[in-house]
């Protein structure tokens, strides 16, 4: 990677942004102290189903733009502008909005048709449905691919906010880059390890007000620097060529196509939150499926006018990169360089602690949810309520000697593993970043998005397959599929132009994938039953 020349202001030091991020994580730690009392594996898991459903909306939203939406989206919007080389027909503009109003068709999907699955069945892995559905190991394929979707997700976030620490913070005191990022992942375990999910409730909520606070002023900043009102500020986006959001004219060959992010973002909403454990966890701890729709249908509004503000700050820090001069080795870079070393102090302080709340917010939850499913999917953990509030009661009354100090014993055991589990993903998720800090030459955002066109897609197959027919199918051929589905889909990308007549795949890889998965287990349809 190449390094930033430019020298950080006077007020912002190395030293400062350390204090900074120092005294955020000691408030996550007091939430995690208040939290994390008298915690159980209950409470780890689903927060005892106990969470008002408007705490977990708004901390959705950081969980769901993450640190990559932080930084990459923003330089999505300006990437013609890299280097100062200015040309529209590779700037992606405001075409990243198709993709989300996609997603709020595929969050009502969610609400509509999952939620109602998941709590009907009360469920702790939203992954233990193919084990009823199919068998087991439908069920741990499924868990298998979201483990490894979420571990190169989650790794991708934390390699962000790694990244700007490094370059910022402790290159300058030659620092290597695989402590900081062992400092990142160490930070996450101590905030979580006692409380998890029930935990994350609550710091999610607060990195998403950080990182909301943070996005905010930096758009008022760079109004202020280049003298733009705040109810210009579209009219002079839009004088810039920056503005576009549908793209219906470069046709099915055109990667902004409008219908190709459109369902794109609608299915990419489905997988990556219905299908995935750690955004579907979140809403498994409300009360009741009422709750969780509501949060579901809340959540996704307001995260339509959370993007497009992300947007607009990008399209702000391409004219004033172009404006001024500024230069940046890639599209990731751009806002960190222009918050920590061309805005006032202020804003980097705010930059700072929102990229930390923004990368943190995705990533623990993350954590916590790999732990959930490798405890519940592979060993073999019971959490229902009622096995669970009787371990508790038993563990609280110690009335009769003999009965219940088996049962504290069985509890006491199941937390330490889950104490090695949580240790042993922190440190997985250690080695990708330091693996992905060596081998990464293209924007996070466009990297994760295009994995998880393969990684997901099998879930895709599998729950389509699994809501909409009543086949049965031949449970010991199901993992064959779900890795040959993901080798067609890459070579049917790597030819799509020879074969399809120039077309080219974006994102829309995901419905690809998907509709090969539910193909290949048509065939193995046991014509027995």
């Amino acid at each position: 990677m190449n390094e930033i020349d430019v020298e950080l202001p006077s007020a912002l030091s190395p030293s400062l942004i350390l204090s900074i991020v120092g005294g955020y994580f000691l408030l996550l730690l007091l939430i995690a102290f208040w939290t994390g009392k008298k915690a159980n594996n209950r409470d780890f898991f689903v927060a005892n189903r106990q969470s008002p459903w408007y705490l977990v909306a708004f901390g959705m939203i950081g969980a769901s733009l993450s640190g990559v939406t932080f930084i990459s989206v923003p330089g999505m919007v300006g990437a013609a502008y890299l280097n100062s080389e200015v040309t529209s027909a590779t700037n992606m503009q405001f075409s990243y909005m198709q993709m989300v109003f996609g997603y709020l068709v595929g969050y009502t999907v969610i609400a509509l048709v999952l939620l109602p699955l998941y709590y009907r069945l009360n469920l702790t892995s939203i992954y233990a449905y193919l084990e009823q559905r199919f068998g087991l190991a439908a069920y741990k394929t499924g868990a298998g691919f979201f483990l490894l979707s979420r571990i190169i997700g989650a790794a991708f976030r934390l390699y962000l906010v790694a990244m700007v620490l490094y370059l910022f913070v402790f290159e300058p005191w030659g620092v290597p880059f695989w402590v900081v990022s062992l400092l990142t992942i160490v930070l996450i375990w101590i905030y979580t390890f006692k409380g998890g999910i029930k935990t994350i409730v609550w710091t999610d909520t607060l990195q998403t007000l950080f990182m909301l606070i943070a996005v905010a002023m930096t758009v008022f900043e760079l109004t202020q620097v280049m003298n733009i009102s705040l109810g210009n500020v579209w009219s002079s986006i839009q004088s810039e060529g920056l503005g576009q959001i549908f793209f219906f004219e470069g046709g099915w060959s055109d990667s902004n196509n409008f219908f190709k992010q459109f369902l794109a973002g609608m299915f990419i909403a489905i997988v990556m939150t219905g299908l995935d454990q750690d955004m579907m966890q979140k809403n498994l701890t409300c009360r009741n499926i009422e709750d969780a729709q509501k949060n579901m249908f809340s959540f996704s509004i307001v995260l339509v006018f959370v993007n497009f503000l992300f947007l607009m700050l990008g399209a702000l820090l391409a004219i004033y990169a172009l404006q001024n001069g500024v230069e940046y080795d890639r599209a990731d870079s751009l806002y960190p360089t222009i918050a920590l070393r061309h805005l006032p102090w202020e804003v980097g302080v705010v930059f700072v602690i929102g990229l930390v709340a923004a990368a943190y917010s995705s990533a623990d939850s993350a954590l916590t949810a790999l732990t959930t499913s490798f405890c519940v999917d592979f060993l073999g953990f019971k959490t229902t309520a009622s096995s669970e509030d009787k371990a508790i009661k038993e563990h609280d009354d110690i009335l009769d000697a003999s009965s219940n100090q088996s049962t504290l014993e069985e509890e006491k055991g199941k937390e330490r593993t889950r104490y090695l589990v949580h240790i042993g993903f922190s440190l997985i998720l250690f080695l990708v970043i330091v693996a992905f800090w060596l081998i990464n030459d293209q924007s996070v955002v466009v990297a994760l998005f295009k994995f998880a066109g393969y990684t997901y897609g099998p879930l895709l197959g599998l729950y389509a397959f699994g809501l909409f027919t009543n086949k049965k199918v031949k449970d010991s051929m199901v993992p064959v599929v779900c890795l040959v589905a993901p080798l067609l889909t890459y070579g049917i990308s790597a030819y799509s132009e020879v074969l399809l007549w120039g077309y080219k795949f974006g994102f829309e890889l995901l419905l690809v994938n998907g509709l090969l998965t539910f193909m290949g287990l048509l065939l193995i349809t046991d014509r027995e039953i």
